[in-house]
């Protein structure tokens, strides 16, 4: 009998912390909930999953995008993003996951199984290359004739290929892990980031050394100055004010006392206001460096891929089923 009303205290027990962890982390959640001031559906006159956006000036902007194993997309603006039109690549026909701006303003987008797209005229005209059959998802030009291309497959493999403005491969190297982000802060140096890591070059990508960072896959890279954040798929935030030498983590994935995030990009505006984004249209804001952050209204339940600033100084997202949103988050 004591041992049956000792059980039941204890079960007792644990119910009650369990009943009190789960208010006080709704509570918490109500109270950060943070409201838009205009939220705005865009057409991208697709359905496709759209992945990553750049602006080259106030007017022209693109989306790469796809179908894993059907289709090549990028969408193109001339009016700073309020409409978007369509670019179908048969001959490249796999998802295009990166797109960015070499120094020269040359395009390129990279994506599933190798495949390159290439503009010299600002997006009029694409060229098709084919690099090795690996799935790339980033493509950035730390100088006019180097570019280098990352991707992976999780824990199995990483690949990085370095190529020259035409898109002929110059290098191949493996790594063990997926690289899923690439950011280059001018010709020397950059970051890597991907699943359990991250590196750090300073001579154009040639030779790379890891940083002291681990506990989740690295999905994006953020950089104002000297200030760099990261962002994990299962939801953590690191942050560091040194270019990486030392590192905060200002928000903790694996924390079951934290609502649960699973973040595909990060962008901050200036050292103090950044946003995330993620899974079933989650937007997060922070507007002290990363210390605190709070989720938005939901306004969609796809998954949000990307995140960028538009020349009118409004926010884009995008993601998921042809997903397009502009927001004036404050």
């Amino acid at each position: 009998m004591l041992r049956f009303i000792s059980h039941i205290l204890n079960t007792s027990k644990k119910y009650c912390i369990w009943a009190i962890t789960s208010c006080l982390l709704l509570a918490a959640c109500k109270k950060d909930l943070l409201h838009y001031k205009a939220v705005q559906q865009l057409n991208s006159n697709t359905t496709v999953r759209l992945n990553s956006i750049l602006f080259i000036n106030d007017s022209t902007g693109f989306i790469a995008g796809g179908e894993r194993f059907a289709s090549s997309i990028i969408l193109y603006t001339n009016d700073g993003g309020n409409t978007w039109a369509v670019d179908s690549f048969p001959d490249a026909g796999k998802e295009l996951f990166g797109i960015s701006q070499a120094p020269n303003g040359n395009l390129y987008s990279c994506g599933y199984d190798g495949k390159l797209l290439y503009s010299e005229n600002g997006g009029q005209q694409w060229t098709f290359k084919q690099l090795t059959y690996d799935p790339f998802k980033k493509v950035v030009f730390p100088s006019v004739d180097k570019g280098l291309v990352i991707g992976g497959i999780s824990f199995l493999a990483g690949y990085m290929v370095h190529i020259n403005g035409q898109g002929d491969i110059t290098q191949w190297d493996s790594l063990g892990y997926e690289l899923n982000d690439i950011v280059m802060l001018n010709s020397h140096t950059g970051f890597i980031s991907g699943y359990g890591a991250m590196q750090r070059t300073d001579d154009g990508g040639n030779t790379w050394h890891y940083l002291d960072i681990k506990g989740d896959n690295f999905t994006s890279i953020a950089v104002y100055h000297d200030d760099i954040w990261v962002c994990g798929y299962n939801g953590s935030i690191l942050h560091s004010s040194d270019m990486g030498t030392t590192w905060e983590r200002q928000r903790n994935g694996n924390d079951v006392t934290q609502a649960s995030y699973h973040l595909s990009a990060i962008l901050f505006k200036d050292a103090m206001n950044g946003w995330a984004v993620g899974e079933k249209g989650l937007v997060i804001y922070t507007d002290d460096g990363g210390k605190h952050w709070a989720s938005y209204d939901g306004f969609t339940s796809e998954d949000l891929r990307c995140i960028s600033f538009a020349p009118a100084g409004n926010i884009l997202v995008a993601g998921d089923n042809g997903t397009l949103y502009s927001l004036r988050p404050m």
